[in-house]
Parts: C-alpha cells; structure tokens; sequence
C-alpha cells in the first residue's frame, strides 16, 4: 500500500538552499552524504520480469537449492557477464 505524500511543497519551495541543508544536516535518521561517499555508491540495476526457456534439468537444479532460486540464477548470470565483460 503507498504512502500517503505529506510533504509541503510550498514551504519546501519557500526555503533556501541553506535552510534546506541545515534540515538534512540534523537529520540522525538520514545524515547527508558527502562527494565522496556518492562517488563510492552502488547502483542497484532494476529487475525487470522477463520470460525465458531453460532446460528443465537446469531449472530443476536451481529450485532444488529451495527458496530464492531465481536470485541464485541471477547471481551465475551476473558473474558470467563480468568475467566476459573484463576479458573484452
């Protein structure tokens, strides 16, 4: 279920640029993060539903290893992809 959006805009708007920072500064919850630390973050790629065929024997492989059996898959995937990507 969203959430319901209580932000107020017009006073967001209202505020500087100083006002805003000193807010996001006070925040325990949520400290602001410095250059550094946005330049060593990770970007999380978005799954995306796709269909795909497999040879049952494979796919029986990876569901025998129980819940989370498409996240393993994706896993080999992705190590896959590197390996081949850093061989050019």
């Amino acid at each position: 279920m969203p959430f319901e959006n209580k932000t107020d805009y017009a006073r967001l708007d209202a505020m500087t640029d100083e006002e805003i920072e000193a807010i996001a500064a006070a925040d325990e919850d949520g400290p602001p993060m410095s250059d550094e630390e946005w330049a060593r973050a990770v970007n999380i790629p978005v799954k995306v539903p796709v269909g795909i065929k497999l040879d049952s024997d494979v796919l029986d492989w990876f569901k025998s290893g129980g819940r989370g059996y498409q996240t393993r898959m994706n896993a080999v995937l992705r190590r896959y992809m590197e390996t081949h990507r850093k061989a050019g």
